[in-house]
């Protein structure tokens, strides 16, 4: 375990994403006015003025709930305030960068379902705050300053509606593809989009109108306890439905918070993170535009990426599960796409955060360009069959499995007899007692068995 896993595990607030909690029973609007007011002193440190935080959320029911209790905290300790409404995760990123704003906030539990909501920090980069800031919110909460940090009579913050500032972002997606897309767009090209019933719902169908792309839409009616409900980029099987019953040419799906993206191709099948950032590095490298022609992903990646950047002259660096893992790496050392399978995807040189619809668009331009089928296109990396199963441990033997020598050996011996055309990934869960156990190999019903015998090998040894 590294020296920040081990903090992350020791808060009591803050995961590896932010807060996420039930909405009103453990998140209550009495830890969110906290969270609010610490929030705001410790991003208050290091400015010489009154912060400004925007604030976005999801289509959540406890959306407003969160909303009003987090706006009386920053008010409260003298911060002001801009409500953006039901907007994407990454249009705050883009929206807090571009107006200077101090900090921006996002109400949303992301692909989990309605009951949970979340709380996640930007900073004024568009950034998730790092860990440290994250602690010292903390730190704030648990020291019993609360109640200090109160603005009296004119320094009390003010709220206003900014909801109009969702146009700011609509534009910046027409500035980037209105002339290229123009010039490649067919009538025939027809894109379903699942909204998830969640923060992308009218702002996807503003882009796509705009831009002129034809298109038809399922997932945006939220109710305020539908999203991500079968459907969105967690639940594709109401896509590839709707894409092969109307032989439509493409399908996207985001998830509830609007920053991942996976796709469909026209025959129902799925387009996944890694399939989509092997077929973006392609557009841009013939561009010119892929920095130091490298993807960056996760350990999670399937071994087709790792096969497919070896087999097209890229340059692959792997970082540890996570989407801040893959920026830190990316803000390091000069990249420019990275991702997660999952469909965060990250195009730096537009936005410093998975944007789901940013991404889709990127999908759409790079198929429009090759003049192919999307199942074509999707055809230039070869994944791997892949199979995960977990293996329940005591929560505090969950990392023991890397200094025990027979578990070491086993896992040796295993990708010994896959001599390159497979792999084992052994990891503990950051939030349950348990260690995940990943395969992947040529045949499923092989990678399937060795993974059952390794979950048990661990169990055996270090169960609970």
């Amino acid at each position: 375990m590294t020296e920040k896993e081990g903090r992350i595990n020791l808060r009591r607030y803050f995961g590896t994403d932010g807060i996420r909690r039930i909405a009103n029973t453990e998140l209550t609007p009495e830890l969110v006015y906290k969270v609010a007011k610490a929030g705001a002193y410790v991003l208050a440190k290091h400015t010489d003025h009154a912060p400004t935080i925007l604030i976005g959320r999801d289509t959540r029911i406890s959306g407003t709930l969160i909303e009003s209790a987090m706006v009386a905290g920053f008010l409260s300790f003298g911060a002001n305030v801009k409500l953006l409404g039901v907007i994407p995760t990454p249009a705050v990123a883009y929206l807090t960068r571009k107006l200077k704003a101090d900090a921006g906030v996002v109400i949303s539990a992301s692909h989990n379902t309605y009951e949970f909501n979340g709380i996640k920090y930007f900073s004024n980069k568009g950034m998730k705050i790092p860990d440290t800031l994250e602690e010292e919110i903390e730190e704030v909460m648990e020291s019993g300053k609360i109640e200090e940090l109160t603005a009296i009579r004119d320094k009390i913050g003010i709220s206003e509606d900014a909801t109009k500032l969702a146009e700011e972002y609509l534009y910046f997606f027409r500035k980037q593809f209105d002339d290229t897309l123009e010039e490649l767009i067919t009538p025939d090209f027809v894109v379903g989009i699942d909204a998830a019933n969640g923060a992308t719902y009218q702002i996807a169908e503003k882009v796509f109108q705009a831009l002129k792309i034809p298109y038809r839409m399922i997932g945006n009616k939220p109710d305020g306890i539908n999203i991500n409900e079968n459907c969105g980029s967690t639940h594709l099987e109401s896509l590839k439905q709707f894409v092969v019953e109307n032989k439509l040419s493409l399908g996207v799906a985001y998830d509830g918070d609007g920053d991942r993206c996976l796709a469909v191709d026209e025959k129902g099948e799925e387009i996944d993170g890694d399939k989509l950032m092997a077929i973006i590095s392609q557009s841009l490298k013939k561009k010119g535009k892929l920095a130091k022609d490298t993807i960056v992903a996760t350990v999670m990646s399937n071994l087709g990426l790792k096969k497919y950047t070896q087999n097209n002259q890229l340059s692959f660096v792997e970082t540890k599960v996570g989407d801040r893992y893959v920026l830190e790496e990316m803000l390091k050392n000069g990249y420019n796409l990275g991702g997660e399978q999952s469909g965060h995807v990250i195009l730096l040189d537009y936005n410093p955060t998975g944007d789901g619809i940013l991404t889709s668009l990127m999908l759409i331009q790079s198929i429009l360009e090759e003049k192919k089928k999307a199942s074509e296109v999707a055809d230039i990396i070869h994944l791997y069959p892949q199979i995960l199963l977990n293996a329940k441990v005591d929560n505090d033997k969950k990392y023991d499995y890397e200094k025990d020598e027979e578990i070491k050996q086993a896992i040796a011996k295993l990708e010994k007899e896959f001599a390159g055309n497979g792999r084992v990934l052994i990891r503990p869960s950051g939030t349950e007692p348990l260690v995940r156990v990943m395969i992947e190999g040529e045949d499923q019903q092989d990678i399937t068995q060795k993974a059952k015998e390794m979950v048990n090998f661990i169990e055996t040894k270090q169960g609970n």
